[in-house]
């Protein structure tokens, strides 16, 4: 009798499936080595029943919950979320799958159904995205409820304190968890970032200065309060007083709650010759417009969550070669090393400063393209994170007497990913 695969169902709250990166490349690894795998999370495409380009990665979502900007409508969706997530759950564990769960933050709600799968004797993983509190002291401007502080604090350390296992997104991810007590062999960090055959070939030598002698400046990624991509707009208003109107650009590419906003900003202070807006893009459109690139800027301010965390956005950059302008924060030092130049507060005449002396310097670019590929192609890239993360897997589900997965020969990261949209946000 042929043995069953491994399932393990993968919990997402805050997207559907199919936008969701970094849960796309999770599930497409697990494929390849061998399990089967259900994706719960709202609902967004209702035309999709299995993950896009994957073998036959099932979803399974759950109506989204409409909410307002306030405390109360913000916990009416959490206690949807997780009524639905303890529906889902259920229904696989009573169709004999869900030997093992993966449940990605934000929020920090579901350590009690971590309590009652761990009972069961099945292992549950915390996949940590987000920095819940110091979102929430970023979103409360300085100003955060102690209460709802605390609370929040309380919350990821259950969640932390709960899995069996926690996949950290970067060093700073896994010291947090390491305060909260987790012991350090429960903790395995697997970055963000694209896999090589995400990435189209690099045109070789890059074109510099451009064809038309316009050089491109690039953000990409979620337009949201704490994106500063405010900044990023003045950055380009000092930056013609630098430079003049000609010669470059600035296309912002996203969107989010500040889109609106932001168009708004461009029109009144009459800066839609040099800022223009792209939307949201699918990967070859990503490919397309960073391949074209002279420079990317990331605007994030150094708060203690943008110091923490790693820009998703920032190794969509270097995987393309793309020199980036940034803000002294720890992880994205980490990140982007000598591929980047650092201002110290992220103040918009301090962007526009970087940005037009880096302009001005094409052999700093040149050396700044060349350290930013190595960084992807040496360390960064899916390809080197997809390891670690398996290997948590085949660790737990070894313990648990599951027995060792069959072993795909394809590769995971030469899986091609849905041509959907990106979602570049921090961590």
């Amino acid at each position: 009798m042929r043995a069953r695969r491994p399932h393990i169902a993968i919990v997402i709250a805050n997207l559907p499936a199919e936008r969701d990166r970094r849960v796309i490349r999770e599930c497409l690894t697990l494929e390849a080595h061998g399990y089967d795998v259900t994706v719960i999370a709202p609902r967004g495409d209702k035309s999709l029943r299995t993950l896009p380009n994957s073998r036959n990665t099932r979803l399974k979502p759950y109506p989204v919950f409409v909410y307002g900007s306030g405390v109360l409508s913000f916990a009416t969706e959490f206690v949807w979320s997780f009524l639905w997530v303890a529906f889902r759950l259920a229904g696989e564990v009573v169709r004999g799958r869900a030997q093992a769960v993966q449940v990605c933050n934000p929020p920090d709600v579901y350590w009690p159904l971590a309590l009652v799968f761990r009972a069961l004797g099945r292992p549950w993983v915390f996949d940590h995205h987000d920095l819940c509190p110091e979102i929430y002291r970023t979103r409360s401007e300085g100003r955060p409820n102690r209460t709802m502080l605390r609370l929040l604090e309380a919350m990821e350390w259950l969640t932390l304190r709960t899995a069996s296992a926690v996949v950290a997104t970067n060093e700073s991810f896994r010291d947090n968890a390491l305060r909260r007590g987790v012991p350090a062999g429960r903790i395995s960090v697997v970055r963000n970032g694209p896999a090589l055959a995400e990435i189209a070939p690099l045109a070789e030598p890059v074109p510099d200065p451009p064809a038309d002698g316009v050089h491109r400046i690039v953000y990409l990624g979620v337009l949201g309060p704490q994106d500063n991509v405010r900044g990023a707009v003045l950055a380009a208003e000092e930056l013609i007083r630098l430079r003049g109107r000609t010669g470059w650009t600035l296309t912002i590419a996203g969107d989010g709650e500040c889109l609106s906003e932001l168009k708004e900003l461009v029109a009144g202070r009459g800066l839609g010759d040099v800022v223009t807006f792209a939307g949201w893009l699918d990967a070859g459109q990503v490919d397309a417009l960073l391949q074209e690139a002279t420079v990317a800027i990331q605007p994030d301010l150094p708060t203690r969550m943008n110091d923490l965390s790693t820009m998703a956005k920032t190794v969509e950059y270097l995987g393309r070669g793309v020199p980036v302008v940034a803000a002294d924060l720890t992880e994205t030092r980490r990140t982007a090393g000598e591929a980047a130049v650092y201002v110290p507060t992220g103040a918009p005449e301090e962007f526009a400063a970087a940005l037009h002396a880096l302009l001005d310097d094409p052999r700093a670019r040149a050396r700044m393209r060349t350290a930013g590929r190595a960084r992807f192609c040496d360390l960064l890239a899916w390809d080197h994170q997809a390891k670690a993360y398996i290997d948590v897997w085949h660790a737990l589900l070894a313990r648990r007497g599951a027995g060792a997965a069959p072993v795909s020969t394809v590769p995971a990261q030469r899986r091609p990913i849905a041509e959907q949209p990106v979602d570049v946000e921090a961590s």
